[in-house]
């Protein structure tokens, strides 16, 4: 999958999630402020534990919107062999037994894992330790991750 494509698929995916959310926050909101949910006792907790869902819903827009903003501010940057991975590199790593993993270094790791024609791609954010390990690292350089090691197989 080459970065542009792999980009549009992941504001796709993060619209669609937003959409989702929004439906969801707004269902929460109406379950927190209808009238079955006033208490009846002190021990009625079911309109503060929808509110508290409500609040948990409207947190996930918030950060899908921002997601979205920075998403689609992003400039896909190209390869650059003198300062190695970075932010936006698509890279391929391979373990001991050979099972190649694909990551895209997004500025944040929003939406996941998506299919592509070189299999799963998995999103992951400048903060992860995975990605902190990988900036500035090169084809054939090796990283160890949780006891296992990681060979950069080539990165985009």
């Amino acid at each position: 999958m080459d970065k542009p494509a792999l980009l549009a698929h992941i504001i796709q995916r993060l619209n669609a999630d937003l959409q989702q959310a929004v439906l969801a926050a707004e269902a929460a909101h109406a379950d927190a402020t209808h009238e079955e949910s006033v208490a009846e006792n002190q021990y009625d907790t079911l309109g503060l534990e929808a509110s508290y869902l409500a609040a948990g819903h409207s947190r996930r827009v918030l950060e899908l919107r921002e997601a979205l903003v920075r998403y689609n501010a992003l400039s896909l940057r190209p390869h650059d062999a003198e300062r190695g991975i970075q932010l936006t590199s698509l890279v391929c790593l391979t373990d001991e037994q050979g099972q190649l993993q694909h990551l895209f270094l997004g500025p944040e790791g929003a939406a996941g894992k998506f299919d592509s024609a070189q299999g799963e791609v998995l999103l992951i954010s400048p903060q992860a330790p995975l990605a902190r390990q990988l900036l500035g690292l090169q084809e054939g350089d090796q990283l160890q991750v949780a006891g296992k090691s990681l060979t950069v197989v080539a990165y985009d």
